[in-house]
């Protein structure tokens, strides 16, 4: 059997379309041995593979989120320092599905605190859903994402202050 080229079935020119990133997603659910090309392709140099490898591996990570263990510091790291407002928001869906120590969470909510400055409203809605869910294990930082929420009620775009109402009932119940 021909080994199966994830990277090929990423291309394609049109950043507004996710590809074939769903059949990619089946593939890996079926393969998961094909997760580090997944993976690795979140850094490759054409941004649209780089924005459907992370589709993909978000789709793949929400129904096996312990493939992602392995790969947790390069997550981490993408997570601080790409600009690529695709990888931004699938990062911030996957980063809080990791097994993270107190200094990795802080880490990580540091990357989405700035996340929320962040030109796209998809970014930083998907940054609110991420420091609300990290913020589950972590006292302090609860408190930081309820405060966060509050704000986004009354100075957010209209997909933040819908998500932030939303979260707030679960900080309430």
């Amino acid at each position: 059997m021909p080994r199966i080229g994830i990277e090929s079935l990423l291309k394609g020119s049109d950043r507004r379309s996710i590809g074939r990133s769903n059949e990619v997603a089946r593939l890996v659910l079926k393969q998961p041995k094909l997760f580090p090309q997944l993976i690795a392709s979140l850094w490759h140099d054409d941004p649209s593979v780089c924005m459907r490898a992370a589709d993909a591996a978000e789709k793949v990570s929400a129904q096996n989120p312990h493939l992602l263990e392995r790969y947790k510091p390069q997550l981490l790291g993408l997570l601080a320092e790409t600009e690529q407002i695709e990888l931004r928001w699938h990062l911030a869906q996957m980063v809080p599905r990791l097994k993270l120590t107190a200094p990795e969470r802080k880490r990580a909510a540091a990357s989405l605190r700035h996340y929320l400055d962040d030109r796209s409203s998809i970014v930083r809605t998907s940054a609110l859903q991420a420091l609300a869910d990290l913020s589950q294990d972590d006292a302090p930082l609860r408190i930081e994402a309820k405060e966060l929420l509050e704000q986004a009620i009354h100075y957010g775009t209209a997909a933040m202050k819908a998500r932030a109402r939303r979260l707030l009932k679960q900080f309430k119940e």
